[in-house]
């Protein structure tokens, strides 16, 4: 029978000491939920020795009840030539009250004499001593063997013993960390082959992502006998991060064939990746393996083309195993079979023998060249494929704008002046802002409210501007990217002029006429004109 993978996360220990990354006890409490929905075996809840919010963290968490996880206190071996009992950090591990208690040791001589200043038989005796103290408290102990790969290659036999000390005391899991992330794939697998024909109790992994190689090098340990990993989701953690388990887990359970979660969970992969991030308050990777918006993302013509006839010939799996989905980009690199797939995913419905076809693909390749770039803009692309396609008129056309800027004592005051026509009817407004495009957008959405009340919900979320050609200096083309949302949905949309201003007024227009055509929310005025 295929054996089982324990996943173990540490997402809210190690993976908080990556630079940007800080959650409070309910951030910590709400992901630890959503790890135990997941299926995670393990949940590291951080160091209760530590901070004042991990010992509230631990204790707002022993009031709740995990369904799947085991909840993990992570803390040290005892103190140097001090009893166990009198170690205070010690005493703090188990009024965390969890039933899984995580301890790393040394394992590398250069850190027992010169970090701790202690001896190498003292050392043993620490690991030994916290492990069989936490056993006879009733405890699942894990040891994380700390610097294990370079306490390895620097004494072979001294880095055993440390693993067997933890061992012989009754540690369930012993855990190879490499902790500088700085060693290769085929050495793991040596190092881990030697260990676990040495040891019988459960052999673990624990890799950080210094060189790139944080999941490579924990598959390689699982190749050589590891049925316990540990990372982290989206790879936080110090420095460049732990090993990330977005991308270990399907590298499990679908590329080498183990038993590591319920296949139900993995369809939910792609959710957990974004929830993390979203209470880290940390924008989501794009280009994230397996979840991330570009994983399934295919731009070239030839890819697309096969993609449309046999998916699998440009995709390694099916996008939905993880939860993630399709995507077709527009760019100058498109052909047919990508305008095809991308019109039909906006709900369009067109075929090979649609004859405006050839001028949607026209059309595109003309604006891409001046600098438009529909990736990020599929409300300005949706929008160009509709007036193509049904000849329709805009709901509404801005017949002449105006901004302009004012000292007012030690204050600059920006106004707009926006004028709009629906129909046969106009609509003139003024409106100031905190800059010249925020005056604009006011202006705008104060216009547009009289005849459509639903803009009023709809809201700028980011605005973005690139320069195409900074060799022209001030004069040079730019291009705006605006992504707007009406509280349940979110579009983007592109304008681009060598006046800024003109540039974001196009991504303005398109943002709101995008909501409203959408919703089939067009005058019927201007409707009857089409």
């Amino acid at each position: 029978m295929t054996p089982l993978i324990e996943i173990y996360d540490t997402t809210l220990r190690d993976g908080t000491q990556g630079e940007g990354i800080n959650f409070s006890v309910a951030d910590k409490l709400r992901i630890a939920e959503k790890l135990d929905a997941f299926g995670i075996h393990y949940i590291e809840g951080g160091w209760p020795g530590s901070n004042p919010r991990d010992i509230e963290f631990f204790d707002q968490a022993s009031r709740r009840k995990l369904k799947q996880a085991r909840l993990a206190a992570f803390g040290s071996t005892r103190r140097k030539n001090v009893a166990i009992e009198r170690d205070d950090q010690v005493r703090l591990l188990l009024q965390a009250e969890t039933p899984v208690v995580t301890i790393f040791g040394k394992t590398w001589l250069l850190h027992v004499k010169e970090v701790l200043q202690t001896t190498a038989d003292e050392n043993l005796a620490m690991i030994a001593d916290t492990v069989r103290f936490l056993k006879d408290h009733g405890k699942f102990v894990v040891y994380d063997a700390e610097h294990a790969f370079d306490g390895y290659l620097d004494d072979p036999e001294y880095a055993l013993a440390t693993w067997q000390a933890a061992e012989h005391a009754g540690a369930d899991v012993v855990t190879l960390c490499d902790t500088n992330g700085g060693r290769l794939p085929a050495e793991v697998t040596r190092i881990a082959s030697h260990a676990r024909g040495r040891m019988m109790s459960k052999l673990g992994i624990h890799t950080h992502n210094d060189i790139g190689l944080g999941v490579a090098n924990a598959l390689a340990a699982v190749e050589a006998g590891a049925m316990h990993v540990q990372g982290t989701i989206n790879g936080y953690g110090e420095r460049t991060g732990n090993c990330n388990l977005t991308s270990l887990i399907p590298n499990l359970a679908l590329k080498m064939k183990l038993a590591c979660l319920p296949e139900t969970a993995l369809r939910n992969l792609r959710e957990l990746s974004q929830f993390v991030d979203e209470i880290a308050n940390v924008r989501h990777d794009p280009r994230q393996p397996w979840v991330g918006a570009t994983a399934f993302a295919h731009k070239g013509g030839m890819h697309v083309n096969a993609v449309q006839k046999v998916a699998r010939s440009f995709e390694h799996i099916d996008p939905g195993t993880v939860g993630n989905y399709r995507r077709v980009l527009i760019s100058d690199l498109a052909g047919r079979s990508n305008i095809l797939m991308k019109a039909r995913e906006l709900g369009f419905e067109i075929s090979s023998e649609t004859p405006e076809l050839k001028l949607i693909l026209n059309r595109i390749k003309e604006l891409e060249h001046l600098g438009y770039e529909f990736e990020a803009a599929e409300g300005s692309l949706a929008l160009l494929i509709r007036k193509i396609l049904r000849h329709e008129l805009p709901p509404f056309q801005v017949e002449a704008y105006h901004v302009s800027m004012r000292r007012d004592g030690q204050e600059s005051v920006v106004e707009a002046t926006v004028k709009v026509r629906v129909g046969d009817q106009i609509a003139h407004t003024v409106a100031e802002g905190d800059g010249p495009v925020n005056a604009l957008d006011s202006a705008l959405r104060a216009a547009l409210i009289q005849f459509f009340p639903e803009v009023k919900r709809v809201q700028l979320t980011d605005y973005k501007v690139r320069i195409l050609d900074s060799v022209t200096g001030t004069a040079a083309t730019t291009r705006v990217l605006i992504e707007t949302s009406d509280g349940s949905e979110e579009w983007g949309t592109v304008g681009v002029h060598d006046n800024i201003i003109e540039a974001s007024l196009t991504a303005l227009v398109d943002s709101m006429e995008f909501c409203l055509l959408q919703r089939g929310n067009a005058n019927s005025k201007s409707r009857g004109k089409t």
